[in-house]
């Protein structure tokens, strides 16, 4: 076996959405040659645990774990929260909208942890990755961002050991939907330039999770991107028992529900359908799994639509599959930023591993829209498309109400976790053979 050794911040029993990839790949790159190692935080700041996917870690995986000091204490001691609550990522507020000392905090996390609150992890870890490197032969070092600090690990080793180094982009860096929130000074800014143009320089390969990162990246250093997506484990739904969908017209969305995420045209739409049809009105039911942001809740109030959801704050990922499976509708809601074109959630492709029909509310030129359209998995309506939106809405009503509402998906396997940890391991060879 050759040896990979993937420096990854999330790892189980941390749950989201951020642990998948590489736990996916993980879980298949014996198959085609190559033992992982991972090393990862002992005592990270997981936003969720999930102790479900401990389940799916392959038996006798080596994981290295050192302990790594973030500001979190200092920050929940600031804004008045509790030691044992979690920090949840992309500027999500569940419980009031934030105030100053809030604001404060972010100005600080932007313009004082760079490239993040991890930071200081980077010294220690590449001082301990290289005593352990010393006695033990890998083939190529991985890093898996954001946090993005994984990269700067990742650079230093390459550079003191020679060892081939894949920077693998889960989310962009400077591109990332809530980069302008974060309130940077000039210097902070160019910062953050100067770190991700070097990453993307020395890297001896990049891997990108969509088209449109692709091109992104190429804007700012043109080099050859790999392009591998994230995807379904088919295992995942083999395992789980057939399931009958909702008895109701359910839509359901997992995953958080932050301010940029926040669907305003399809509350309206589903007010309006409420008011219209009184049996659209009683079989409706909105599920929304995950965290939520206040502007949410709010939206929905304003929306009288609140006795018709279902807010369930975090699920473990086996009893999520089930509940995708339920639904009657998946909905697909992408941030409206300015990079919502290449946005490439990995909930897409579990949405498509799941097997119902898809609703998206996004850029109907984006990455997702053309992954959708291709597949027939479902469609995507642009942000301010109010009447097809409730177009479609109507059409999956009346068929649900007729009882023959599925999918009719196809050519999906290729993003099939097995398919793409096929394409990674590819690249890999790629790299220690050129």
């Amino acid at each position: 076996m050759k040896k990979v050794l993937i420096i990854t911040y999330y790892w189980p029993p941390s749950g989201g959405g951020g642990v998948q990839r590489w736990l996916k790949f993980v879980k298949y790159l014996r198959q085609f040659g190559w033992e992982p190692v991972i090393y990862t935080p002992e005592n990270p700041e997981s936003p969720q645990l999930d102790q479900s996917l401990v389940n799916e870690i392959p038996a006798e995986l080596e994981v290295l774990k050192t302990k790594v000091w973030e500001p979190y204490r200092w920050y929940k001691t600031f804004t008045g929260r509790k030691m044992d609550e979690r920090i949840q990522t992309a500027f999500l507020s569940e419980k009031k909208k934030p105030g100053l000392t809030e604001k404060l905090s972010i100005w600080i996390r932007g313009n004082v942890f760079i490239p993040d609150a991890r930071r200081y992890w980077i010294k220690p870890s590449v001082k301990f990755l290289k005593t352990w490197l010393l006695q033990n032969k890998v083939d190529l070092i991985v890093s898996t961002g954001p946090p993005h600090s994984m990269h700067l690990i990742g650079m230093q080793l390459k550079r003191q050991t020679g060892i081939p180094w894949l920077a693998d982009f889960r989310d962009p860096w400077t591109n990332i939907d809530y980069y302008q929130d974060l309130m940077l000074g000039k210097r902070a800014d160019r910062k953050h330039h100067q770190l991700e143009l070097k990453v993307l320089k020395n890297a001896d390969a990049v891997t990108v999770v969509s088209p449109g990162m692709k091109k992104e990246f190429n804007e700012i250093y043109n080099r050859n991107y790999a392009v591998i997506p994230n995807g379904f484990d088919t295992s995942d739904f083999e395992k789980t028992e057939i399931l009958n969908p909702d008895s109701g017209f359910s839509l359901a969305h997992i995953g958080a529900l932050v301010k940029t995420r926040n669907p305003l045209k399809l509350w309206k739409v589903l007010k309006e359908l409420c008011e219209e049809d009184a049996g659209f009105s009683d079989s409706l039911k909105i599920k929304l799994i995950g965290n939520i942001d206040v502007f949410v809740r709010e939206s929905l109030k304003e929306f009288q639509l609140l006795e018709k959801v279902q807010i369930q704050s975090y699920m473990p990922h086996n009893e999520v599959v089930k509940e995708q499976m339920r639904a009657q509708v998946l909905l697909l809601l992408i941030n409206r930023t300015p990079n919502a074109h290449l946005i490439l959630t990995g909930k897409l492709f579990e949405y498509m591993g799941a097997g119902r029909p898809i609703l998206g509310i996004g850029s109907q030129h984006g990455d997702a829209s053309k992954i959708l359209s291709k597949t027939g998995a479902g469609v995507m309506v642009d942000f301010e498309e109010e009447k097809l939106l409730k177009e479609y809405i109507w059409d999956y009503y009346k068929r649900y109400r007729e009882g023959n509402l599925s999918s009719t998906s196809g050519n999906v396997q290729q993003y099939s976790r097995l398919a793409l940890t096929r394409d990674m391991a590819i690249q890999f060879d790629r790299l220690i053979n050129r």
